[in-house]
C-alpha cells in the first residue's frame, strides 16, 4: 500500500502544484479567468502530448518489437521529447504529458514494458541522483538564512499532525489492523518530484515578482531532508513497536501442490516459517486450502514473471512442481527479478526434457531426491519432520536448515548448509524413524 501510494502521490501532488501555481498567478495579476484558461490550455496540451507519445511508444514497442535495451532507450527518449515539446508549447504541460503516458502505457493490453528490468532501474537511479544533485546545488547557505527553524516547524507539523490524520482517515473502514493503520500514518517521506516541481514553480513565480517565491525551494529541500531522515531512521523500530514487521527470516514461496509439497509446507509452518504457496491446478489449490495453508492469488506468478509485479517480502522461491521444464523456465525468469534465492527440483531424468537438464536455478536437495522420488517415499510412509539440528536420524535426508534468526536455507546440489547450535533441521525420514515433527 505504501509503495503504491508513493508511486501515485507524486504525480497527483505535481498536478495540484500546477493548479496552485496558476491560482497564485491569477490572484497576483487579477485575471482569474485568463489564468484558468491558461491552465486548461496547459492541461489540454499535456494530454494531447501524452496521447501522441503513447501512440509512438506503442508503435515502437508493439509493432517494431524492440529489444530490452533499445526499448528502454526508446521509452526514455519519447518521454523526454514529449515532455520537452509540451513545455515549449505551454508552460508546465510536460509533467501532465509524462503522467498521461505512464497511465496509458500501464493499462494498454499486450504491451510488454521493460520498465522493471535492471538496465532501466539503473538508469532511473542515475537520473534521480543527477536531479537531486542539480536541484540541491541551487540551494545556497544564504538562501537558508532565517528559514531553518520555520522549515523544521513545518516538517514537525507534517510528520506529527498532518500525516497521522491523513493515514487514520484514509484507512478508516478498511481491513487493516490498528498497528498497520498507525504505521501508514507514520510513513510519508518527500521525494524528487516535490523538489523538481518546487524548483520549476519557484523560478517562475520569482520571475513574475510574487513575494516569497524564492523561499519555496529552500523550504522544500529542508522538508525533504528532514522527512527522509526521520522516516528512514525510525521505520524499523516503529514497525517493530506496532507489530507490523514480517517474518525475521523472510518469507519462502513454494510453487507446487503435490501431497509431499503440502506436508513440507505444514512442517515449515510448524517450525515458525511464514509459508506462502502457489499451485497451477485446481485440485492442488483445493488441497492447499484444505490444509489451512495460505494460497497466493492465481495471477501472482504470472505477474511476477512478466515483470508486472514484485513478490513483496519473498526471499526464497522453491519450484516443486512435477513439470521439470516449467520449473527450469520459471526459475530462469525469476533469476532476473529481485529475489535473493530461486531453487528448483532436479529433473527426473538428465536425458529427457526441453530445457530442464540444461538450465534454470539451483538444484534442490541431495542426489536422487527428485520430485518423483520424494512423492514415492511419502506414499511409502516417509515423513518430513523438523527437529533440533544435530539430532541423529538414521537414514534421514536433510532438506532445509532453519537458522536461529528465522532464515530458511535449503540443501542444494552445490551447497550443504552448516549446522549451528539452536538451528532446526527439516528432514525426510523413512517409516518408523524416531523423532517428532
Amino acid at each position: 500500500m505504501l509503495a503504491w501510494e508513493g508511486a501515485l502521490i507524486d504525480p497527483i501532488g505535481g498536478m495540484l502544484g500546477a493548479v496552485v501555481f496558476h491560482a497564485v498567478l491569477a490572484g497576483n495579476y487579477g485575471h482569474p479567468v485568463r489564468q484558468l484558461a491558461q491552465f486548461l490550455g496547459s492541461l489540454g496540451v499535456g494530454i494531447a502530448g501524452g496521447v501522441a507519445g503513447t501512440a509512438l511508444l506503442w508503435l515502437l514497442l508493439r509493432k517494431l518489437r524492440l529489444g530490452e535495451v533499445l526499448g528502454t532507450s526508446a521509452q526514455l527518449a519519447v518521454v523526454v521529447a514529449a515532455a520537452a515539446l509540451c513545455d515549449v508549447a505551454r508552460d508546465d504541460s510536460g509533467l501532465i504529458a509524462a503522467i498521461t503516458m505512464g497511465v496509458a502505457l500501464a493499462n494498454l493490453p499486450g504491451l510488454d514494458i521493460p520498465a522493471r528490468r535492471p538496465f532501466f532501474e539503473t538508469l532511473v537511479q542515475l537520473t534521480i541522483g543527477l536531479l537531486f544533485v542539480s536541484i540541491s546545488a541551487t540551494v545556497t547557505p544564504a538562501s537558508l538564512r532565517h528559514l531553518v527553524l520555520p522549515s523544521l516547524g513545518l516538517a514537525a507539523i507534517l510528520v506529527l499532525v498532518v500525516r497521522p490524520l491523513v493515514g487514520l482517515l484514509s484507512t478508516r473502514g478498511t481491513d487493516l489492523s490498528n498497528g498497520e493503520r498507525r504505521f501508514v500514518g507514520w510513513m510519508a517521506p518527500r521525494g524528487i518530484v516535490a523538489a523538481a516541481t518546487a524548483s520549476t514553480f519557484s523560478a517562475s513565480l520569482a520571475s513574475q515578482g510574487v513575494g516569497g517565491a524564492a523561499k519555496i525551494l529552500p523550504v522544500t529541500f529542508l522538508v525533504i531532508v528532514v522527512t527522509v531522515a526521520v522516516y528512514g531512521l525510525t521505520a524499523v523500530p516503529v514497525a517493530r513497536r506496532l507489530g507490523v514487521t514480517g517474518a525475521s527470516g523472510g518469507r519462502p514461496l513454494l510453487v507446487g501442490g503435490d501431497p509431499w509439497v503440502v506436508d513440507l509446507a505444514i512442517t515449515l509452518r510448524s517450525a515458525g516459517q511464514d509459508v506462502l504457496l502457489w499451485a497451477p491446478l485446481a485440485e492442488q489449490r483445493e488441497r492447499i486450502t484444505r490444509a489451512g495453508l495460505e494460497l497466493a492469488p492465481g495471477e501472482l506468478l504470472t505477474t511476477a514473471t512478466t515483470g508486472a509485479a514484485e513478490l513483496a517480502g519473498i526471499t526464497l522461491v522453491l519450484f516443486l512442481t512435477a513439470e521439470d521444464d516449467f520449473n527450469a523456465l520459471a526459475s530462469a525468469i525469476l533469476h532476473a527479478a529481485a529475489i535473493p534465492l530461486v531453487c528448483r527440483l532436479a529433473p527426473s531424468s538428465s536425458e529427457y526434457g526441453v530445457v530442464a537438464p540444461f538450465t534454470g536455478g539451483d538444484m534442490l536437495f541431495g542426489p536422487g531426491l527428485t520430485g518423483q522420488e520424494l512423492g514415492r517415499r511419502q506414499r511409502h510412509g516417509a515423513r518430513i519432520v523438523a527437529v533440533p539440528a544435530g539430532q541423529p536420524h538414521e537414514g534421514g535426508d536433510l532438506l532445509f536448515l532453519i537458522h536461529t534468526d528465522g532464515r530458511l536455507e535449503p540443501v542444494t546440489a552445490g551447497r550443504q548448509p552448516g549446522q549451528r547450535a539452536g538451528d532446526t533441521a527439516v528432514l525426510l525420514v523413512p517409516t518408523g524413524a524416531a523423532g517428532s515433527p
